[in-house]
């Protein structure tokens, strides 16, 4: 009997109907439904002689240890009879007597380990009389005080089913996620992750039998969440609901065909695509699917939360949210094999409600994206494409007669040009459509009606040429002829010599296709000339030479035309003289009024030319240079006169007849002033003149280049070029303007830039302007200073070379100062004096360049040694006595003697330097004073080396 009772239960838990989303079925809602049982007249006499004898038990027994499983089993034998009488439509007190039965087992025994079922019972009776209130309160107390009762799931479920009717929705929420995280009672291989407080299954995981609620938690777990607002949170659970009804048995079909399903389940998986589409609608609609739909799994069924949304919009009527919704999915899956069904969708939509214009948009996007091409093609083949192609054909001819129809009545560009869009797409998706010729005309037709003549040839040509012959072969072939006659009409220049060329190709083509037609007999007259202009020399010089062999011969325009093709081609087979034979004879026969005797005479002159490039090339100079001048004679108004004569002068610079190359040079500057190579002449010019011993002129020439030249580099050497020739040629003057220009516009590179500052300098020196000089010394130790990595050998050298010239003033201002009365005074200034010549000469030695050293260390040395001889030699205090006057003298000794020690000392590094192989007049200058300084010491000469580091 127990068994019985717990089994309805979950029976009828298991069976709980699907309703609208308006109003989830909860276990009381399913519970208080009408049930027809049938009566057991046997079966209620036995369990009523059952409950009489269980009451007597009781009031007979108060002290037996058998009364709490007595009183437990009298309550379950009365919640049998009220079932069986609410079935009959009372049973109202049965359940009452139930709960007060159990209400005492409670109370009398409240440690009996049997009272989770108790509860369980009692809550059932509650609820059954509708006070859910009590019921609740003992479901609270049942999963309170036995959290490991076999009755938890199905306590937390009926928990969450009596809150959410009470529309306490957050406390339903979490009762069912309780039961959620007991898991499923199956396996499952995927993911589903529904609040932070519930369990998460993970791909391949096995999973223990656990709950037979959690289908029906996991659904009404999503209206609690959706029932509060919480869509999004909402979503994950609908959405697990589906992965379990559709995932790995959704093949596309109808929902109601879906195989595996029962009643209950297609009622609770459609309902649950309406609850999904509400939420979506609420949401950002069919943005928001990709977040939850679109994990590999779920793309299984994806197509379907699209189409659902999209059929509740439709519903509502949101036509354009519909089609979104349903463009969505198309666009997002374009190889999807829903997709075409969706798209269709679409465009019904849009034909129902009359939007014609989003209608028409709808097909051009459906032809595209399905058509022959489409990527949805290469992905699903030829059978997936068939079912699709005889929409995607309708589509296109509906779209091109539509657009073309209308840019008849309007003549709108943009009309034909959408017409012969999809006429493109028709023709190219059915090119072996019986009717694809017919539309290839139309085509035609609308681009030349459009005045786009040479789409409209090239289209009338294919008609013509690409399909079997037909009844409108010939026709297009001489439209095409029209067309090219039209845009020869627009055409200039290199445009209109291609549009010729195809002209002449498309007409040989309607002469050979139809060669009685009477028409035939102009196109060939062109044909050697076009051939040529359209790519294909060896067969116009043929057809040239065909017309020219005619007895008697053509008109003369005509042989004109053919001897300008040979002429042509012989040119580009670089058979130069031959081209220039042919061109003469073109120009005999062109009159002299004739327009395209310029032409004629610029390849004339182009052929000489070219003669004299081959020339060159093949080492001949002096032919090339007669060639090239030879242009100016036999085109003295060519355009190319100018170049042959400046290659002239450079064939002749090659020959090295720099005389002649100057004079042709200095004509071209004289005839062409604007001419683009004037900026290389100065260059040329300047080469001739150097080696023709005209140093002034190639200076001039250097200095004009490094002014013009937009390349600093090579702007920088031509000005280093005319300083240099300038100081070669004794135009001291010129040659300084020049070096410091070349100073302030290149101070980088360092070297060169410091090397312009010496020879500055020199100069200044050689004219006597010893200001000028100490400025330039000045300058360019400043600037090598700072030179950092820039800085080598040469600029130290010449840096050294400077500190030496700024020494020099330094040490006469010194030398200059004489120990006399007011001695004080100056010995301060001799002092003074000292000081800064030995600190210029320091500078020039710690360069550590040999030269300035020895000339440093030597003019240092003597420099103490003159201070010393001038302390000696100082003028004598007046009015001393003579012990005084001794005394003094005495002390100037001990003074000077310092001095002429570090003389000594100084001179002796130099001496030193013999040793490091360093023997120039400075080192021999100090042994000479060695000599003078210390004669015994220096009797002989000693060798070493060093380099001053400081001067104190």
């Amino acid at each position: 009997m127990k068994r019985r009772v717990a089994t309805a239960c979950v029976c009828l838990l298991g069976s709980c109907a699907i309703v609208h989303e308006q109003e989830p079925a909860t276990l009381g809602s399913l519970e208080r439904k009408m049930v027809v049982v049938e009566r057991d007249a046997a079966v209620e006499a036995s369990r009523a002689a059952a409950i009489q004898a269980y009451r007597k038990f009781l009031e007979a027994a108060p002290q037996d240890r058998s009364r709490p499983e007595a009183m437990r089993r009298l309550g379950d034998l009365e919640i049998e009879r009220a079932q069986d009488q609410a079935a009959a439509g009372s049973g109202a007190k049965e359940y009452r007597d139930a709960v007060k039965t159990y209400e005492d087992l409670l109370r009398t025994y409240p440690a009996h380990p049997g009272n989770d079922r108790v509860l369980y019972q009692m809550s059932h009776a509650y609820d059954q009389t509708g006070d859910l209130a009590r019921s609740l309160a003992t479901l609270d107390r049942l999963v309170a005080e036995y959290p490991q009762s076999v009755y938890r799931d199905e306590a937390e479920f009926r928990r969450g089913e009596v809150l959410f009717t009470l529309r306490r929705y957050p406390e339903a929420e979490k009762a069912y996620s309780v039961v959620l995280q007991k898991g499923d009672v199956v396996a499952t291989d995927m993911q589903i992750e529904i609040t932070t407080s519930m369990a998460v299954e993970r791909p391949g995981e096995e999973k223990k039998k656990s709950s037979a609620f959690y289908e029906r938690a996991l659904y009404m777990h999503g209206w609690s969440l959706f029932k509060q607002a919480r869509l999004e949170e909402a979503l994950v659970s609908f959405s697990a609901v589906l992965d379990r009804k559709l995932i790995g048995r959704d093949n596309g079909a109808a929902l109601e065909d879906l195989p595996g399903l029962t009643r209950a389940e297609r009622e609770l998986t459609e309902d649950t695509f309406r609850v999904v589409s509400l939420s979506l609608a609420n949401l950002q609609g069919a943005d928001t699917i990709p977040k939850y739909f679109s994990t590999p799994a779920r793309r299984e069924y994806e197509f379907r939360v699209y189409q659902q949304l999209g059929e509740l919009y439709f519903r509502q009527d949101r036509v354009a949210d519909g089609a979104n919704t349903f463009n969505a999915f198309a666009r997002r899956y374009p190889t999807h094999l829903q997709s075409p069904p969706m798209q269709s969708r679409v465009i019904q939509a849009y034909q129902q409600a009359g939007f014609t214009a989003l209608a028409l948009e709808a097909k051009k996007e459906f032809v595209l994206r399905y058509g022959v091409e489409s990527e949805f093609h290469r992905v699903n083949g030829e059978l997936a494409y068939q079912r699709v192609s005889p929409y995607v054909k309708t589509h296109a001819e509906e779209l091109a007669r539509h657009y073309h129809a209308v840019a008849q009545k309007n003549k709108k560009s943009e009309d034909y040009q959408e017409a012969a869009r999809w006429y493109r797409v028709y023709i190219a998706s059915f090119p072996t459509d019986p009717r694809a010729s017919a539309m290839n005309f139309l085509l035609a037709e609308c681009l030349f009606e459009d005045k786009g003549f040479a789409a409209a040839a090239a289209e009338y040509e294919r008609t013509a040429y690409d399909y079997p012959r037909h009844e409108k072969t010939a026709d297009a072939g001489y439209a095409a002829l029209l067309a090219y006659t039209q845009q020869e009409k627009q055409a200039k220049g290199e445009e209109l010599r291609v549009v010729r060329g195809r002209a002449v190709e498309s007409a040989l083509r309607f002469a050979e296709a139809n060669p009685g037609d009477a028409r035939a007999a102009g196109v060939l007259t062109n044909a050697a000339e076009k051939l040529y202009a359209n790519n294909d020399p060896n067969s116009a010089v043929i057809m040239a030479r065909r017309v020219l062999a005619i007895q008697p011969p053509p008109a003369p325009e005509l042989r004109r035309t053919a001897w300008t093709v040979v002429a042509h081609v012989e040119f580009q087979q670089s058979a130069f003289d031959r081209s220039e034979r042919g061109y003469r004879e073109a120009l005999a026969l062109t009159p002299k009024n004739s327009s395209t005797r310029a032409a004629l005479t610029e390849r004339l002159a182009a052929s000489v030319y070219k003669q004299g490039e081959q020339a060159r090339a093949a080492g001949q100079m002096r032919a090339a240079a007669d060639h090239f001048l030879r242009v100016g004679s036999v085109a003295p108004d060519s355009l190319i006169r100018a170049n042959g004569q400046y290659d002239g002068a450079a064939a002749l610079i090659a020959l090295k007849d720099w005389n002649a190359a100057a004079r042709v040079l200095e004509g071209f500057r004289r005839d062409y002033p604007k001419h683009p190579l004037q900026a290389e002449v100065p260059g040329k010019l300047a080469v001739c003149y150097v080696e023709s011993g005209q140093v002034l002129k190639a200076a001039a020439e250097y200095e004009a280049l490094s002014a013009t030249k937009k390349d600093i580099a090579f702007s920088r050497d031509a000005l280093w070029q005319a300083a240099d020739l300038y100081e070669k040629a004794g135009q001291e003057s010129s040659a300084a303007a020049a070096y410091e220009r070349y100073v302030r516009q290149n101070p980088r590179p360092l070297e060169p830039a410091i090397e312009a500052r010496y020879r500055l300098a020199e100069i200044s020196r050689k004219q006597g302007r010893l200001k000028q000089r100490q400025a330039w010394s000045r300058e360019l130790v400043e600037a090598e200073q700072r030179g950092g990595n820039e800085r080598t050998d040469r600029t130290r050298y010449l840096g050294s070379l400077s500190a030496l010239v700024m020494a020099e003033p330094l040490e006469d201002v010194y030398r200059s100062v004489r120990l006399v009365e007011p001695l004080k005074k100056n010995l301060k200034r001799k002092k003074d004096g000292l000081q800064q010549a030995l600190q210029a000469y320091t500078v020039a030695a710690n360069y550590g360049v040999a030269e300035a050293a020895t000339t440093a260390t030597y003019r240092t040395a003597e420099l103490y040694n003159d201070f010393g001889k001038a302390l000696l030699d100082s003028q004598r205090p007046k009015g001393l006595s003579k012990d005084e006057l001794e005394q003094y003298n005495v002390m100037l000794e001990e003074q000077a003697y310092p001095f002429e020690e570090k003389a000594i000392e100084l001179h002796e590094i130099n001496a030193r330097r013999v040793r490091g192989g360093v023997y120039d007049d400075w080192v021999k200058k100090s042994f000479t004073s060695l000599g003078k300084l210390r004669p015994v010491r220096y009797a002989k000469v000693e060798k070493d080396e060093g380099v001053i580091n400081a001067l104190h």
